[in-house]
């Protein structure tokens, strides 16, 4: 069953996915940053956190990095793993960063570990 991107349906998918995926080994470059995440679509924003190299709903006031883009990009970059589509979309503004951008950097250098690579595809495989 494939479910919208974004959807609470997803997140629920999403969390069931991450529970069921054990030790997922994230790098400690990806575990340091924190960041809000907005997320622009037409139906309404939506606000992520990211901690520990994993998403969570909503955001946290202390975060000291904060990421707006679109939702089709948002899905390119972290459903779909295209990394470059990301640095290109920052190089052309289309996305915009507040905050610490060198925590951000340091995380896009880092290689994902096999057990993320496959929660990434399991998610990849359950997004509409």
């Amino acid at each position: 069953m494939s479910y919208e991107f974004l959807s609470d349906a997803w997140f629920d998918k999403v969390d069931e996915l991450i529970a069921a995926a054990g030790d997922l080994e994230i790098p400690a470059a990806m575990k340091a940053v924190e960041v809000n995440v907005t997320v622009t679509a037409p139906g309404g924003n939506v606000e992520l956190f990211m901690k520990d190299g994993l998403f969570q709903r909503g955001h946290q006031p202390d975060a000291r990095t904060r990421l707006t883009l679109a939702a089709d990009l948002a899905r390119k970059i972290f459903v779909d793993a295209d990394v470059a589509a990301g640095v290109q979309a920052f190089l052309t503004g289309e996305i915009a960063v507040d905050g610490d951008l060198a925590a951000l950097v340091a995380m896009q250098t880092v290689e994902p570990s096999g057990p993320q690579q496959r929660l990434t595809q399991q998610i990849a495989a359950i997004t509409a």
